[in-house]
């Protein structure tokens, strides 16, 4: 299945899904159809689980030092499919599990999504993007509107207790004194900040 697996840098990332319930200014899905060493991001449909897993078991996981769950869609979008796959990847492969994710879980599913990802996935980075609700529904369009950011800081908070490596990142886009302040959150928060 094309598009599936993709590589970039070290990593060996895992793209599940194409769908999101945010349509973020600065997504790279906006300026071009793929990433590494594929040709499109874009599914023709869902890979399952076994297909996923079959396509792992294909490839050389040599090179890499970690699997991430990171495409043209917000992979915990397929939550229990997600979690299916990367506990595959814990019981058969050396390599670390990270999940790169816009926050909104638990919005999606309806519920604390938190303790799922416990002893499943070693780290998870949190696309913060904005400092506030309102500068975040403007930029990242998220279906939720602004009830989204309050979501994502919750779910950042809950993870920690669940997951060992937490960090939260935002794209180079926003005005400094903004970026200033999402360092400050995630700070806040005791999770580690990176410009992306």
């Amino acid at each position: 299945m094309n598009g599936v697996l993709y590589d970039f840098a070290d990593g060996l990332y895992l793209n599940i899904t194409n769908r999101c319930p945010c349509r973020c200014e600065f997504c790279i899905r906006n300026f071009t159809d793929h990433l590494g060493g594929t040709d499109s991001l874009w599914l023709d449909r869902e890979p399952t689980v076994e297909e996923v897993i079959a396509l792992l078991q294909a490839e050389d996981l040599s090179p890499y030092s970690e699997a991430v769950f990171c495409g043209y869609g917000e992979p915990t979008e397929r939550l229990d499919e997600m979690l299916a796959i990367a506990r595959w990847i814990k019981a058969n492969t050396p390599l670390r599990v990270r999940v790169n994710t816009n926050g909104l879980s638990d919005l999606i599913h309806g519920r604390d999504t938190a303790a799922d990802f416990e002893g499943v996935v070693d780290s998870v980075s949190v696309s913060l993007n904005q400092c506030t609700a309102e500068k975040y529904a403007a930029l990242c369009h998220p279906v939720y509107g602004e009830a989204a950011f309050p979501a994502l800081l919750t779910f950042t908070k809950n993870i920690r207790a669940h997951v060992p490596d937490v960090r939260m990142s935002v794209v180079g886009v926003i005005p400094a004194e903004d970026e200033e302040a999402c360092r400050r959150i995630a700070e806040d928060l005791g999770v580690f900040f990176r410009v992306r």
